[in-house]
């Protein structure tokens, strides 16, 4: 019996385990060894670390991680603010028939793809937008203004293609929070903002760290949003990547980019996990 659990326990992690090294453990392998090369005058790879002494060099390589990195910080504060009351409102508001139809309504939008919604809110933004024509016809404008192609609407971007990801685990972890805390609460007096920092947000710690992790990481890594809707002026670092790759088609110094990028974000969380004093299993439960 022990035999035949262990052969199926086998065959069950073969294709995980297989998954996880050919598509992202061995790749990731070979972009840090190249990383490390580079080719001399004689045309021959040989180890170096110019190219992450580039990265310090250049000012515009470390200035756009370091903005990077704060803007991926404020998306992931942000879209907390604003998917917390809405998780505390599917969760502890509205009646239970209704919760699982207001869940669908946040999932419908995700079932398209990112491209298709970022366009979305190009259309809504542009200057011959939707939102400038009802401006214009309602005569609080007397022409068109450009909302596109700046770190607001940027911002605004990465908030929307990220929100799900926030709200999901708060609303799994605001499930199990025992209503008659909350009345006992408002009859021993406590008011809202007393609830919210001693009770709800003590007992949704995890599901705040789960998706804030989630949250930072997409933004982080995100191209398609702040390419579209930043334009020139919101320099992201993974367009710095994009262009070592695919513009100068330089690998070595785009796989020591992508790796400052890993150990940027793995510090991040590693930071976060400490402050809120989380463990990883128990942010993943």
């Amino acid at each position: 019996m022990k035999h035949q659990k262990r052969w199926a326990l086998f065959f069950f992690l073969t294709p995980v385990i297989l998954w996880l090294f050919l598509l992202i453990v061995l790749p990731h392998i070979d972009l840090l060894i190249m990383s490390f090369r580079i080719e001399n005058d004689a045309g021959e790879m040989v180890w170096s670390l110019s190219n992450y002494a580039q990265f310090f060099e250049e000012p515009i390589y470390w200035r756009t991680f370091v903005r990077t990195a704060v803007y991926s910080i404020l998306v992931t504060f942000l879209t907390f603010v604003i998917a917390l009351p809405v998780a505390l409102y599917i969760t502890k508001v509205v009646a239970p028939r209704f919760q699982g139809f207001l869940t669908l309504l946040l999932l419908l939008p995700f079932w398209v793809s990112e491209l298709v919604r970022v366009y979305g809110w190009m259309i809504l933004l542009r200057e011959s937008g939707v939102i400038n024509h009802f401006l214009i016809k309602l005569g609080i404008l007397n022409r068109p203004v450009e909302m596109l192609y700046n770190d607001a609407t940027m911002i605004l971007g990465l908030i929307y293609t990220s929100m799900l990801f926030m709200i999901v685990p708060l609303i799994a972890v605001l499930e199990s929070l025992d209503n008659s805390l909350i009345e006992a609460a408002y009859d021993l007096g406590a008011n809202m903002w007393t609830i919210l920092f001693k009770i709800i947000i003590p007992h949704a710690t995890p599901g705040i760290v789960s998706g804030s992790i989630v949250v930072f990481m997409l933004t982080l890594g995100n191209y398609l949003t702040p390419n579209l809707m930043g334009g020139k002026n919101s320099l992201w670092f993974t367009e710095q990547i994009y262009n070592q790759f695919i513009a100068s088609f330089n690998w070595n110094q785009g796989s020591a980019f992508g790796f400052l990028l890993l150990v940027l974000s793995s510090i991040v969380v590693w930071l976060g996990l400490k402050l809120t004093r989380q463990t990883l299993r128990t942010v993943v439960k």
